[in-house]
């Protein structure tokens, strides 16, 4: 069965069956999820609104964004061999109008700063400049 999520007036459809899976996952995050999750938490992150271990049409993604559609995914270990079906998903929610940003594990552990700028520089070149009073 299929819920909907309304996302800024978009409506996105998940398999409510994953609900429970998220949850596990959110309780068990990757040493990567839970570094990344103290920058984007609590609207942190320019003041957008961040889930991790969202439900999104048929897929878990890592962190979600409903206001910028945006999806940052962690590839580490469970990735492995996973390339195709990476791509497979990762074009199937494109299609459905989401920007993904991907990172490896590596760089999320050894390069956070340079993450969160990379996050940071995305949200500023996808926002209208309104958002943050002009700059």
């Amino acid at each position: 069965m299929l819920t909907l999520c309304v996302m800024a007036k978009k409506f996105f459809k998940y398999d409510h069956r994953l609900t429970k899976m998220a949850r596990e996952l959110r309780s068990n995050p990757t040493p990567a999820e839970s570094k990344l999750w103290q920058y984007l938490k609590g609207r942190q992150m320019l003041g957008y609104d961040f889930h991790r271990q969202k439900p999104t049409d048929k897929f878990i993604v890592d962190f979600f964004c409903p206001q910028l559609f945006l999806i940052i995914e962690i590839d580490g270990s469970s990735h492995n061999d996973k390339y195709d079906i990476d791509t497979i998903r990762q074009k199937r929610l494109e299609a459905l109008g989401l920007h993904f940003l991907r990172f490896t594990e590596k760089e999320v552990i050894q390069s956070t700063a340079e993450v969160v700028t990379a996050i940071r520089s995305w949200i500023e070149e996808h926002t209208p400049p309104s958002k943050f009073g002009g700059l």
